[in-house]
């Protein structure tokens, strides 16, 4: 059910996954902006929340550097919190991203029905460009079209890799302890994958 509910998972959720997550409903808000639609609208139409892989950081502000990656780029942090991954929160996601092909693994593991909704982000991206957008459904800023565009999408992303594993190129570095050049160089990846998927969902 809508809205369109996107997953981001890294290891401790306080670097990878929260630039993800919050750059991805950046995108989806510019996309709306495009169309003349209000982009505060953008949480009726998506969903996009993250988690770690362990647990150590519960309950804390996302580090720093990725929090000005984030806001120099126009986005905003507040509001967020980390947390441990549950199979509750992969239960209710259309899409599963994941920083690590280890990460992709551990989520796999631990639900395995998630299995065709769940992509390294590097991979998710290279999929994207490889897909014909004519096979979706007609895309709208509602929040039931979305979400049938968006499920239509991972499905085809699915079926076009084809059983292949994930490229160790696919991986984003983690940037934990490292400077804010780093943590540039991580955000304009993550980027790299969530841009094209914003606007595939809102053309």
């Amino acid at each position: 059910m809508p809205p369109f509910t996107v997953l981001h998972v890294c290891m401790g959720n306080i670097c990878r996954s929260p630039m993800a997550e919050r750059l991805l409903t950046l995108a989806v808000a510019d996309r709306l902006a495009r169309r003349e639609v209000d982009p505060a609208r953008v949480d009726e139409l998506l969903h996009s929340h993250s988690a770690g892989t362990g647990g150590w950081h519960a309950g804390e502000e996302m580090n720093p550097p990725a929090a000005r990656q984030i806001t120099s780029r126009g986005g905003n942090v507040a509001g967020f919190a980390a947390r441990k991954l549950r199979s509750d929160h992969i239960d209710g996601a259309d899409l599963v991203l994941t920083a690590t092909a280890d990460q992709q693994e551990y989520v796999t593991a631990l639900r395995p029905d998630a299995t065709a909704r769940t992509f390294v982000l590097g991979e998710f991206g290279r999929l994207l460009a490889a897909l014909d957008p004519a096979v979706l459904p007609t895309p709208e800023a509602t929040a039931d079209a979305l979400h049938a565009r968006g499920v239509a999408l991972v499905e085809a992303a699915h079926d076009a890799r084809q059983g292949a594993a994930a490229l160790s190129t696919d991986d984003l570095d983690d940037p934990w302890g490292r400077g804010d050049q780093c943590f540039s160089r991580v955000a304009d990846e993550i980027e790299e994958t969530v841009q094209p998927l914003a606007a595939l969902l809102l053309p």
